[in-house]
């Protein structure tokens, strides 16, 4: 057999690892997963709920992908920055971009950008420990506005209702876990632009948030004129959940957890920061556009989370569709904006198909593209390449591997039974990088690496 055929994919997240995974079943294929972190998983480490170990048990599956001889992870490699789309596909036969979904949509109203209003996702970043997230002060927050209504939603609402002490077996970094052991909330919403049969929650996920002990739920909306028969299985379960909720007294209760729908943002309030938020009652017109009433109301919060979706991000010399966000494609192959197929160009997951799904939506979305890249690379005759290594030490690039990445690992199982856990994450770069990179003698390069 001669050499095996290249492919590098951008991203080592979940639908990246799903792609490596897919190629491994077509033999003579040799896989680099790129990321700019020095740590895989991407979204499974650092945009699930903490409290939600069973997802993350995902993880173990993922984990064996990096087993394989024919599977490396080059950790602290950003693509545009260090290594760029030519250089990539002068080196291997195949690129995926697997980027995800990077940036936030916007609510589009004034005050938005008052301290105190953020996005969801940065608040998910920093109670997983992401080493680019910005800590959050609860310091004085009594009343938080979520705007949304998927599990993005539910997760933030979940951590924020409970106790420090229910969430202090998680890997939460232990700054987090401080500042929510000084967190005194007493209301927590969570707004609708539609009415509850049109949300996206998950059922489980919904029924652990309205039951939690100590929380009372409040249910602002009349649930009896939704008529149930016409409902598909989830929002049907949802409803029903809600229903139950809205009947359970919890006469000890701690804190209100409050669902509001039928409202859409029009202002967040404050001068210096968020003092509150006004919203306008919605309804559906005859052709079922959602409109405004002009009944307006304001929820006094000094926090404001959205959580409305997420989109793509541009890809430096990559074709992209700015109105969808997404590399634009045909089942998974990059096209250009007149619809032409980019040869050896191929994308999975969110930047795929935009932010739909759940974790384990990647692994038939990345089987589609790599069945692509398979049939494409039969039709083709291997291309004189560049050598991998040639092209990291000609970019004076010093990857980490998944042998640091392990390291990274140890150290955080270490620092979790210090504390009675089964690991605690690492937030800071500084120190991700001095346990990446080792303490002393550098380490020797192995055969994987070279």
């Amino acid at each position: 057999m001669g050499e095996p055929r290249r492919v590098a994919i951008v991203g080592a997240g979940p639908s990246g690892i799903f792609a490596a995974q897919s190629l491994l079943g077509h033999p003579g294929i040799a896989v680099d997963l790129y990321d700019r972190l020095p740590t895989p998983y991407g979204l499974l480490r650092y945009g699930v709920a903490p409290d939600h170990t069973s997802i993350k048990g995902v993880g173990e599956a993922l984990a064996r992908v990096f087993e394989s001889p024919d599977v490396r992870f080059l950790g602290l490699v950003e693509f545009g920055k260090d290594v760029t789309r030519k250089e990539l596909l002068g080196a291997y036969d195949a690129v995926i971009y697997a980027a995800g979904a990077a940036e936030d949509a916007e609510m589009a109203v004034p005050g938005e950008n008052l301290p105190g209003s953020d996005s969801a996702r940065s608040f998910v970043a920093w109670y997983s420990g992401h080493p680019d997230a910005t800590p959050f002060r609860l310091t004085g927050v009594r009343s938080v506005v979520t705007v949304g209504v998927g599990n993005v939603a539910v997760d933030v609402s979940r951590i924020l209702c409970k106790t420090a002490s229910e969430l202090t077996p998680t890997d939460m970094p232990d700054p987090v876990l401080n500042e929510l052991r000084g967190h005194v909330a007493r209301d927590v919403w969570i707004v609708g632009r539609r009415g509850p049969q049109h949300a996206s929650f998950t059922t489980p996920e919904l029924r652990e948030l309205l039951t939690l002990p100590h929380v009372q739920p409040v249910v602002h909306d009349a649930l009896d004129e939704i008529d149930l028969t016409t409902l598909e299985r989830r929002p049907r379960a949802n409803v029903e959940a809600m229903k139950i909720a809205a009947e359970r007294s919890v006469p000890d209760a701690s804190l209100r957890l409050h669902l509001l729908f039928w409202h859409r943002p029009i202002e967040v309030e404050g001068r210096h920061r968020v003092a509150g938020i006004t919203l306008e009652r919605t309804a559906l017109d005859d052709e079922g556009h959602l409109i405004g009433t002009g009944e307006e109301r304001t929820i006094q919060c000094e926090l404001v989370l959205r959580a409305i979706g997420y989109r793509g991000r541009a890809l430096d010399g990559v074709p992209f569709d700015e109105v969808r966000g997404i590399i634009p494609n045909t089942v998974g192959r990059v096209t250009d904006a007149r619809g032409r197929v980019q040869r050896r160009e191929y994308a999975v997951g969110w930047i795929k198909r935009g932010p739909t799904g759940v974790i384990g939506t990647n692994k038939s979305d990345a089987a589609e593209t790599v069945a692509a890249l398979v049939a494409d690379l039969a039709d083709q005759p291997p291309h004189v390449l560049e050598p991998v290594e040639k092209m990291l030490r000609r970019k004076g690039l010093r990857p980490t591997w998944y042998e640091d990445w392990m390291r990274i690992d140890a150290a955080e199982a270490a620092l979790g039974g210090r504390y009675g856990r089964a690991r605690t994450k690492i937030a800071s770069w500084s120190d991700l990088l001095d346990i990446a990179r080792g303490r002393g003698p550098a380490r020797r390069p192995t055969s994987r690496d070279l």
